[in-house]
């Protein structure tokens, strides 16, 4: 991935992707500052408009949505977790990552706050399709969390875009794409 096109895109992304360079340099200290840059308070996030949003935009994007703009403000990290082809199942590789992440949130300065996951994929196949499969990839990035790393389920959010967002949108259909977002929601009520 491209560092470069991130920073430009997002606030305070950071990647995280297994056996990129980066990666191995990342400590879950850096994972645990990204997420907790929180500066006033996290605008009001509608979840159940922007999936509304998401199901009505398949194919033409959402990136510019108002409402989407908002989550671009927030703390977040962008993360590589490899799913098999066409598949929920995580790889066994990823599952370092996703356990990174988790004690990540399990750590004091992390552990108030309510998180949301954003499947992304590439273009490749129907972007109805798609839209259903980041669905389900961000449902089973929460429950790896909550059931194998113990992440507390009322602190975990799913949404998928589909192709929506690309991270990088010159080519939608690379695997660059194929990615799953975190975003600081603020603190748990």
């Amino acid at each position: 991935m491209k560092s470069f096109r991130l920073a430009t895109m997002f606030t305070a992304g950071l990647l995280l992707a297994p056996g990129h360079p980066f990666a191995q340099e990342l400590s879950g200290q850096q994972v645990v500052r990204t997420l907790d840059r929180l500066q006033g308070g996290a605008p009001g996030i509608d979840l159940a408009l922007l999936m509304e949003e998401a199901a009505a935009s398949a194919g033409k994007g959402v990136a510019a949505l108002p409402d989407w703009q908002k989550l671009s403000k927030l703390s977040q990290l962008m993360v590589e977790i490899d799913f098999e082809n066409d598949s929920i199942a995580i790889e066994p590789k990823s599952y370092r990552t996703v356990g990174m992440i988790a004690d990540a949130l399990h750590h004091p300065n992390l552990r108030r706050y309510k998180f949301l996951v954003v499947g992304h994929t590439s273009s490749t196949g129907d972007a109805k399709h798609n839209l259903d499969l980041s669905q389900k990839r961000a449902n089973a990035i929460t429950e790896a969390l909550s059931t194998t790393f113990a992440i507390a389920p009322d602190r975990l959010f799913a949404i998928g875009v589909g192709e929506e967002w690309p991270v990088d949108p010159s080519n939608p259909q690379a695997a660059d794409n194929r990615r799953v977002q975190l975003v600081n929601l603020g603190l748990v009520k």
